[in-house]
């Protein structure tokens, strides 16, 4: 009798070791598959923003190239081109406006700030796109489209640029060195997917 006894409390110590050892398992296990869990998140949260950034780029590039459309006055079928504003050594600088222009042909066009502190592109809001916003959308001079909104992966509105007019360092690049010359600082905006995800592109074109 005192055998089945003892041999009784040993089974039941050993379930009780087993459940331990089961239940450890299942912890260890349980953490694994979590933390499996929160890698796999971080890497499509990483891989995410990276393709929002990368579309981003791609839009701010396709406003620089808008943006040297708009000096050159292209396409020639283009109803609303300014070119003329920026005809070498006949450069209307009339038309840039100290905190950018935000209407007419003036719009997104930039005088430099008298105090020369702050560049003008640095006081203007690249996200507005109002009918009184200091910024060019991409296409308003130039006629060309470029795909954005809340349909599929692409960019949340249209990138947006401004120019500023600088004095041109080499005054003799025309026949007629009394001319003033001027070159452009043309900085634009691109936007992601997501809205809140913003690139700035920057370059100096001379016409």
């Amino acid at each position: 009798m005192q055998k089945q006894r003892a041999s009784s409390r040993q089974s039941h110590s050993q379930a009780g070791a087993s459940l331990i050892v089961v239940l450890l398992i299942l912890v260890v296990v349980s953490i694994l598959g979590v933390s499996g869990i929160q890698i796999s998140m971080m890497g499509e949260r990483s891989a995410r923003n990276d393709r929002d950034n990368q579309i981003a780029w791609q839009s701010a590039e396709a406003a620089l190239i808008d943006a040297e459309f708009d000096i050159e006055g292209l396409p020639a079928t283009a109803s609303m081109r300014r070119n003329t504003i920026f005809a070498l050594g006949k450069t209307n600088i009339a038309q840039f406006i100290q905190n950018c222009g935000n209407s007419g042909q003036a719009r997104g066009l930039c005088a430099l700030n008298a105090d020369n502190v702050k560049a003008a592109w640095l006081s203007v809001d690249f996200t507005a796109t109002g009918n009184d916003a200091s910024t060019t959308a991409l296409g308003t001079f130039t006629g060309r489209n470029f795909p954005s909104g809340s349909v599929g992966i692409q960019p949340a509105q249209a990138p947006r640029y401004v120019i500023e007019a600088i004095l041109d360092p080499d005054q003799a690049r025309t026949a007629k060195p009394t001319d003033v010359k001027y070159i452009y600082r043309v900085t634009a905006m691109g936007f992601g997917p997501n809205p809140e995800t913003q690139t700035v592109m920057q370059m100096l074109y001379r016409n």
